[in-house]
């Protein structure tokens, strides 16, 4: 969990792996971006393992990870879980989902216009994307993510949602400087749950439209 570059380079082959699984196991095409969650994530840990490799600073895998992280999670997340939802759930989701793309837009200036910074500090590393009223855009942040998946119409990915938004308390609590990293370790980790979802949709007539 994002302790070394080995442990980032093995929870992303593992988590990859998983999601190369679920991508498989996929019957319905709206349920494709939530099942490729598990990819995305994967192929997230081990750009950080290249963070570490490269001693953190400010180079192309800090500003890679960076990306994934912030605008494309904040943004995929609500949208995936929009695609999976049936009809009748969908209408939940306008508020995670209209925090996403504000978030995502805002993160997107800043990135295009900050220098991003990795900083290892033992363990941990810790991105330094230099946020006005960081408090507003973190909120914003977690409403899109864990609130897509709380309010989702499928009892395991408001379960996710659940553990998701017990690991971002904790990681909040353990390692604060180092929140963002240490929490999308946690989801990736957490994700695996999306290949009992996937093959539990597999094994679901599709409902009529």
């Amino acid at each position: 969990m994002c302790w070394s570059a080995t442990a980032d380079l093995t929870a992303g082959i593992c988590v990859g792996a998983i999601g190369v699984a679920c991508v498989a196991s996929v019957r319905r095409v709206g349920d494709l971006p939530l099942a490729a969650l598990p990819l995305l994530l994967g192929a997230h840990q081990i750009v950080e393992s290249v963070v570490w490799d490269s001693g953190g600073g400010a180079g192309p895998a800090t500003t890679a990870w960076a990306v994934i992280a912030l605008p494309l999670l904040a943004l995929w997340v609500p949208l995936a879980v929009l695609a999976a939802s049936p009809p009748g759930t969908r209408r939940r989701l306008a508020v995670p989902i209209a925090s996403g793309v504000v978030t995502a837009a805002a993160l997107s200036y800043y990135l295009a216009t900050r220098t991003v910074t990795a900083d290892i500090r033992g363990h941990t590393i810790g991105y330094s994307v230099h946020l006005p009223q960081p408090e507003i855009v973190v909120a914003g942040y977690l409403l899109a993510t864990i609130g897509a998946l709380l309010l989702a119409g499928d009892r395991t990915v408001r379960l996710l949602g659940v553990l998701v938004a017990v690991g971002a308390v904790l990681c909040a609590l353990i390692w604060r400087l180092e929140f963002v990293s240490t929490w999308c370790a946690f989801a990736a980790i957490a994700s695996v749950m999306m290949l009992a979802w996937v093959r539990r949709r597999t094994d679901t007539p599709e409902p009529a439209a």
